[in-house]
């Protein structure tokens, strides 16, 4: 017999943050959440997107012994913002058993119910931001640090349990050019001298401080549109720049401003974190901390592109082009062989044509699943 509980205790808490990396420890594909910022994630004191949302936890036990997670999420700025009646799961990992899984929906479907609501669909966290998507394609590749990694039977547990698409995002694999793109290059100074742009490559962290907070101000007016998205508050805004800073490499942070010097553009990528945080099984103690912190200037082959954003108004003029060629170059110089691109949804038209340039591999595909309570 399955008992799910739901989260209350200290004890409980650390159990649900520790959870995914235990159970996926011996998998070579899976990276593993940051145990310690996971806690700090489900606590209403240190995240700020409690303003806006509400959640509960709850871990499945059977025969004693924890087999399964998950937790829903109210967030009540994106029902208001998308006029939808929909409860988020996220944090989802449950053993390969029909009853655990079945369980740990009920849970949240019930809460959803309660509170009037008319839909559930996820794994999606507090934003955009959070991690998203449950693995569908692509499980005999590497993860990265920002995504989530299942097995494959969560699918038929998923399906069996009354779930469907509701949308996809795509990841590709993109090869590094040995040698730079002449067509590109050009390209770029055209871009940047037709609109009186000015491409912005930071020598230091000193000097990427400062625009930061304009980045994720960029972040609420791009990305506006895009699946399910909330607009991020000061207070997460802060949040995230703390986090970032950490994980910085100036070679792959790159900001486009006008003539009045405002933030247009931006790019932010980083060397693979993946190794230091598998190695450490996502500790930070007692090495995990150097690791981590160590492994944006570590000698790797992979890139992990993180963000890209332009304003509305400068869409479509060769913005990205600009910001992509910058970091390629960097890439290139540093011996980086492959980079990663992350979630994009696959209605993202105008991103995903981004890579028309490049030698690319899309080789993962993660869903958003839904149902109807």
């Amino acid at each position: 017999m399955v008992e799910v509980r739901e989260v209350k205790t200290r004890k409980e808490r650390k159990l649900f943050a520790s959870f995914n990396a235990d159970m996926y420890k011996d998998v070579p594909q899976a990276i593993p959440d940051l145990v310690s910022d996971e806690y700090k994630n489900f606590d209403p004191k240190k995240n700020p997107a409690y303003e806006y949302c509400r959640v509960k936890q709850f871990l499945a036990f059977k025969d004693g012994k924890c087999v399964g997670r998950i937790a829903g999420i109210i967030n009540d700025a994106a029902n208001k913002k998308w006029q939808t009646k929909r409860i988020r799961f996220s944090r989802v990992d449950f053993i390969d058993d029909p009853e655990v899984s079945a369980a740990l929906f009920k849970a949240v479907e019930e809460w959803g119910r309660a509170e009037g609501l008319t839909q559930i669909h996820g794994p999606i966290g507090f934003c955009d931001l959070d991690q998203e998507g449950m693995l569908i394609e692509g499980f005999e590749e590497d993860g990265m640090f920002i995504t989530i990694y299942n097995h494959p039977y969560y699918i038929k547990h998923m399906e069996n349990l009354g779930y469907r698409k509701d949308i996809d995002w795509i990841e590709n694999q993109i090869k590094m050019p040995e040698k730079p793109n002449e067509k590109l290059s050009k390209l770029s100074e055209l871009v940047l001298k037709r609109y009186n742009l000015r491409l912005i490559e930071p020598k230091s962290k000193k000097e990427i401080k400062p625009f930061l907070p304009k980045v994720f101000d960029l972040i609420n007016e791009a990305y506006k549109h895009l699946y399910g998205t909330v607009e991020l508050t000061p207070a997460q805004i802060m949040k995230y720049y703390r986090q970032f800073i950490l994980i910085i490499n100036t070679d792959y942070v790159k900001f486009i401003v006008n003539e009045n010097d405002e933030l247009v553009g931006f790019g932010l990528a980083a060397p693979s974190m993946n190794k230091a945080v598998k190695k450490s099984n996502g500790r930070l103690f007692p090495f995990g901390w150097y690791r981590i912190l160590r492994a944006p200037y570590a000698t790797t082959e992979v890139l992990d592109l993180f963000l890209v954003g332009v304003v509305p108004k400068m869409q479509n003029k060769g913005l990205t082009a600009v910001l992509l060629h910058s970091m390629t170059e960097s890439a290139r110089k540093n011996n980086i062989k492959f980079a990663e691109t992350g979630p994009e949804l696959e209605t993202n038209h105008q991103v995903l044509a981004l890579w028309r340039h490049y030698e690319t591999r899309q080789h993962k595909r993660r869903r958003c699943w839904i149902k109807d309570l």
